[in-house]
């Protein structure tokens, strides 16, 4: 049976650590560390996280700009208010929610966030640095999912080189940096999706499997070789039947938690996983960006 690794236990390491950085910040250098959050229409998963992110900085010590945007905005708009917070100093890091509403070009959105402020890492410019990797990699912001990703796989794994890994799903957000970040650690990587060819085979090679397709409870057991170690990054809501005889719903990963808990080694659970520690790097590299805007140094490396 698998050991479950605890995101939870260890996103609230981590955010302590942001809260004792940020402190350090304001007490020395009188800079109170500020994540602009825009949120465009009424998706409620969106608001959810929004909210969560706001709460979690506030605790850290981290100012927040809430900006609630209409569903009907146009681009011009979000487009002019990004340029307004490009340019405001006191802001460190801008975050637009995603996804937008389909009226707007997400990328030229992304585009348009000053790098330096690109704390959720999508910008061409960070993607680019943590492509080519070694001394670009510590210029660049990491996209907070992978990056929580592989923080909790080297706190279980330790040395992930020689590894074979598997990334099942090949999105910007995660499966493309996800491999990028694992090639960093000279892990042997495969990027699999929905063209790969008997794909269950393939991930059954694997030591470390990362999965992040958004198709609920799709890898089970028979995608995994005994003892692997496996990161689900997915959030599905599926509908369930009660045991009153109710209709309700319940949050699930990509992965079959009870099935691929009898063969993995290790595997992270939904919810507690991986969640908690895209908000934890999210802030941590919000931190960051508020030293380097004030010149100073990373306060901890990647």
């Amino acid at each position: 049976m698998a050991d479950i690794i605890d995101g939870k236990a260890f996103a609230a390491k981590i955010r302590a650590e942001v809260k004792e950085d940020s402190d350090k910040l304001i007490s020395q250098k009188q800079v109170d560390p500020c994540l602009a959050v825009v949120l465009v229409g009424e998706n409620p998963a969106s608001k959810v996280y929004v909210g969560q992110k706001s709460k979690m900085a506030k605790e850290c010590n981290i100012k927040t700009k809430d900006y609630k945007l209409d569903e009907s905005t146009d681009q011009k708009t979000l487009l002019k208010l990004i340029e307004d917070l490009n340019n405001d100093s006191t802001v460190h890091g801008i975050l637009v929610q995603l996804p937008l509403p389909k009226q707007i070009d997400e990328r030229k959105v992304i585009d348009t966030i000053v790098v330096e402020k690109d704390v959720d890492g999508f910008h061409a410019i960070n993607a680019g640095r943590l492509s080519i990797g070694g001394d670009m990699l510590k210029r660049a912001f990491i996209p907070c999912t992978p990056l929580g990703s592989l923080l909790l796989l080297k706190d279980q794994v330790g040395d992930l080189r020689g590894k074979n890994a598997v990334v099942v799903g090949r999105s910007n957000i995660v499966g493309k940096p996800m491999s990028q970040l694992l090639i960093e650690e000279s892990c042997t990587v495969t990027i699999v999706h929905s063209k790969t060819k008997d794909i269950e085979s393939v991930c059954a090679q694997a030591d470390v499997v990362v999965v992040a397709v958004g198709r609920p409870e799709m890898v089970d057991a028979k995608w995994l070789k005994e003892g692997a170690v496996v990161i689900d990054v997915g959030i599905n809501r599926i509908p369930v039947t009660k045991e009153d005889g109710s209709e309700g719903s319940k949050i699930v990963g990509d992965v079959d938690f009870a099935s691929a808990s009898e063969k993995a080694s290790k595997i992270t659970p939904v919810p507690g996983g991986v969640g908690p520690m895209t908000i934890a790097c999210l802030l941590r590299n919000t931190v960051t960006s508020a030293y380097r805007h004030a010149g100073l140094n990373d306060p901890r490396s990647h």
